[in-house]
C-alpha cells in the first residue's frame, strides 16, 4: 500500500478513536454509494453525523481541511441522502470534518463541527 493510503488509514483510526472518546457511537466506517465514500457515519444528541477525514503529513501545501471542495461536499450529501434512505432514517444531519496533520512528531486533531451544509 502507498504510503499516502498508509497515511489516510491511520487518520480515519485516530477519528474514529477520537469521537468515540467523545462520546459519538459510530455506526459506519467507509460506507460507499456510487462514487462517494463516507469516511465515518455517527451520531451524537440526536444528530446523524457525517465525518470526512483530512489528513496531511505536513501543513506546507495548506491545511487538511482545505481539500474538502464543492465537488467532494456534492459528493459526501447524496451519499448521506441514500445512507438515510436505504436506512429509513429520520434524523437531522450534520456535516463535520476531522483534519489531522503532523507536526513535529506528533499528531494534531481539529474536529470541525458544521464544517458545510447542503440543500
Amino acid at each position: 500500500m502507498a504510503a499516502h493510503n498508509d497515511l489516510g488509514k491511520l487518520g480515519e483510526e485516530m477519528a474514529v478513536n477520537f469521537l468515540k472518546e467523545n462520546g459519538y457511537a459510530i455506526l459506519d466506517t467507509n460506507w460507499r454509494f456510487q462514487k462517494a465514500e463516507i469516511d465515518i457515519v455517527c451520531t451524537i444528541n440526536d444528530f446523524l453525523v457525517v465525518v470526512e477525514v483530512k489528513t496531511r503529513s505536513s501543513i506546507e501545501i495548506g491545511l487538511p481541511i482545505d481539500a474538502v471542495n464543492t465537488k467532494k461536499i456534492r459528493l459526501l450529501t447524496r451519499a448521506i441522502d441514500e445512507y438515510v434512505c436505504a436506512k429509513n432514517l429520520d434524523v437531522e444531519v450534520r456535516f463535520d470534518v476531522i483534519s489531522i496533520y503532523k507536526e513535529h512528531n506528533s499528531f494534531v486533531i481539529e474536529h470541525i463541527t458544521d464544517a458545510f451544509y447542503h440543500f
